[in-house]
């Protein structure tokens, strides 16, 4: 029998003991953040009949049914609020990839007076926690008239500062000798940003996107805050009527739970290349 070794990024040989840690730290790590999900995802399934709360717990459901989530559906209109979410959460990445794009192009590429403060301000209002501008936020909605609207939910989150941030590292660890020849060809700026700096950071575009749709899909305390009219109602707000209505019925909380994380689950898995290649690109190097 031939035993396999593995080694290190300096060639040298692991030990068992330390592979064998390593996996099992990994399969700890898994099955905490994993856990919870599939957790959920079998209580939806779970029938009522079933005791979602025996000891020892039953993982899988004896007879698996969908009709929590019709039941979901009859209770709330779900649907009319995931397309509320949808469409805030796909403004959302709009923005933020060509808001992004664009500041972190010129902070990374272009040479002006005051580049360096402003680079500083975008640092600065990381710092800054939401809970801390939320009222100025409403109050500036409200004087706008925006107040109840989908474009009031968006207009705060349109160009995140993170986004911004990550571009502009993106854009930094191109190669200058190529915009410096394109510059020499006699491309302007624009033909310098469009089709040779934005199409070699697609991997952070990626990034940017899945970060601004997660960001304006589970953002639950803002449209709280600024929507009144159910009609409006985002799908994390339309689901706290689950838990304040049905709250002695898991089910139903954990079949909306489901809903409302497949959107990102999907969107995920399209960008998921484009998303670990971006990271490269965006990392901070010194």
């Amino acid at each position: 029998m031939s035993v396999v070794n593995v080694a290190d990024d300096n060639g040298r040989r692991i030990p068992g003991w330390q592979l064998a840690l390593r996996y099992a730290l990994l399969l700890a790590v898994l099955a905490l953040t994993v856990g919870p999900f599939l957790w959920q995802l079998s209580t939806s399934l779970k029938g009522p009949h079933e005791d979602i709360f025996s000891s020892p717990p039953k993982f899988l459901p004896s007879d698996p049914t969908l009709d929590n989530y019709t039941r979901v559906a009859e209770t709330i209109p779900v649907w009319d609020y995931a397309l509320n979410s949808l469409k805030v959460a796909v403004a959302n990445v709009l923005t933020n990839c060509v808001g992004a794009a664009l500041a972190g192009y010129a902070l990374a590429r272009m040479r002006y007076r005051g580049r360096r403060a402003a680079t500083l301000a975008f640092i600065l209002a990381m710092l800054v926690p939401v809970e801390g501008i939320i009222i100025a936020q409403f109050t500036t909605m409200r004087d706008l008239g925006l107040n109840n609207t989908l474009l009031g939910v968006l207009l705060p989150g349109c160009v995140g500062a993170m986004n911004v941030l990550l571009m502009r590292n993106a854009f930094l660890n191109l190669p200058q000798e190529v915009e410096e020849a394109a510059f020499v060809d006699g491309a302007n700026a624009w033909q310098r940003f469009l089709r040779i700096s934005l199409p070699s950071v697609k991997g952070t575009l990626a990034v940017v996107a899945i970060f601004a749709f997660m960001g304006a899909w589970d953002d639950f305390l803002w449209p709280l805050i600024v929507l009144s009219d159910p009609e409006n109602f985002t799908l994390t707000i339309g689901l706290n009527y689950l838990h304040g209505t049905f709250a002695n019925d898991e089910r139903l909380v954990a079949a909306g739970t489901i809903i409302a994380v497949l959107p990102l689950i999907v969107l995920f898995a399209c960008l998921q290349r484009f998303f670990f290649r971006g990271v490269g690109e965006g990392a901070v190097k010194g």
